[in-house]
């Protein structure tokens, strides 16, 4: 039996999918508790850091449900390099389903918060690093050498990163498609025997 979600967790959901979709300065207080269906006071009741601690925790809440997408794409496929590409696939698939609007909710954030808040930048830190520690993980669980895990972890990231900004710019996937592809290929290329 599942239960209701509390007023905070509300809050950050609401929060997290607005920050996703306008950014993290493009959404209001007035906003969030609204689409949360939350009276105003219980956003500075939960976060008395007001929206710069909604907004780390919203970081690492939204940082922890998609970290768990390496769990559910990649370790189902029936090889590494087949669930790379799946992941991107996947991506590109839900970013056009999305109207271009949901990316990654960590990127939107840290673009905007990173220069201006330690505390969020800090969060966004910490995801990324466990986002890359999946990834290297995997990698080398396949018998790809751990010094060369974390750099091909580091380059798939940033192929998807990026690809997110100029697939929401271009309204098409075709940036995706080819990180993607890059991504498999790296892999590939780094698995024993290769």
């Amino acid at each position: 039996m599942s239960s209701e979600p509390t007023t905070k967790e509300r809050i950050v959901f609401a929060s997290a999918e607005l920050f996703r979709r306008q950014g993290f300065t493009g959404t209001g207080v007035k906003q969030i508790v609204a689409a949360a269906q939350a009276p105003f006071g219980s956003l500075y009741h939960h976060f008395p850091g007001g929206k710069e601690q909604l907004g780390e925790q919203v970081i690492r809440v939204a940082g922890g449900f998609y970290g768990v997408l390496v769990e559910e794409v990649i370790d189902p496929a029936p090889d590494l390099v087949g669930g790379v590409e799946q992941f991107f696939s996947l991506a590109g698939v839900h970013l056009a389903e999305s109207g271009y609007q949901d990316a990654c909710p960590i990127a939107t954030i840290t673009l905007e918060t990173a220069s201006s808040s330690e505390s969020m930048r800090q969060a966004s830190a910490d995801v990324f690093e466990g986002w890359l520690a999946k990834l290297a993980d995997r990698f080398a669980a396949a018998g790809i050498a751990p010094a060369t895990a974390r750099p091909l972890a580091l380059a798939t990231l940033s192929l998807l990163e990026g690809a997110f900004i100029l697939c929401r710019a271009a309204r098409t996937t075709e940036a995706l498609d080819a990180a993607g592809a890059q991504a498999a290929a790296a892999v590939r290329a780094a698995l024993p025997g290769a």
